[in-house]
């Protein structure tokens, strides 16, 4: 078996191969059917890159990320607030404590000044979510065991995040989703290893340019 390497987009096998494949093709019967000599169809190839891409965008933290009971730290610090308790509806409140919260969190340097906003940005909670995580949030401020951004808000509770792999510069382990961790590694490794094999499969057979003659099959 020769592997031809010239044209590797076109096909991978020399013209004696491609020969004797078409001329296998013409000769060999298939349940009363013929393979014939297609590409693959391209919406096929493009659903593939789209299932690729859309599991990879999804799955990203920045997308997926469930959000951290530090967003809304100062929401609860202010919530009893005489200002925030003077306005009218649940509404304005929180619209009034997620303002404060942002200018907060805005104001912070470093790695929280730049991914916190956009995050409260894109975790907005109601008045009555607040109520319901202020409690917990307090109780995990006031044990001091763990940093605020190592609790993510799930459902009306705040939890103790199970994430690996990022380590703090003591060498603890970090409980905060990674932007790019081992996972995410495994799974370009066997993607790209699923594109490179289809590749090989599918340029060791002739191009589809190379027809054989189904009139010569009996």
């Amino acid at each position: 078996m020769g592997w031809n390497f010239d044209k590797p987009l076109y096909s991978m096998t020399n013209e004696d191969e491609r020969n004797e494949m078409i001329r296998l093709w013409e000769k060999e019967k298939h349940g009363g059917l013929w393979s014939g000599n297609n590409r693959v169809p391209y919406p096929l190839t493009w659903l593939i890159a789209l299932i690729i891409v859309t599991a990879f965008l999804v799955t990203m933290p920045i997308w997926g990320q469930r959000p951290m009971a530090l967003l809304y730290v100062p929401m609860v610090e202010h919530m009893n607030d005489a200002e925030i308790q003077a306005l009218a509806t649940p509404e304005e409140k929180i619209a009034r404590l997620t303002d404060i919260a942002m200018a907060d969190h805005q104001k912070a340097t470093g790695l929280r000044g730049a991914t916190l906003p956009g995050l409260l940005e894109r975790h907005p909670i109601t008045y009555d979510d607040l109520l319901n995580i202020a409690p917990g949030i307090r109780e995990a401020q006031t044990s001091g065991k763990y940093p605020m951004d190592y609790y993510t808000v799930l459902g009306d509770r705040i939890i103790l995040a199970n994430f690996e792999g990022s380590r703090r510069e003591d060498g603890t382990p970090a409980r905060v989703q990674p932007w790019w961790d081992k996972g995410y590694t495994i799974d370009v490794f066997y993607v790209t290893y699923f594109i490179i094999a289809m590749l090989l499969v599918c340029k060791r057979l002739p191009h589809f340019t190379h027809k054989p003659d189904m009139s010569k099959a009996g």
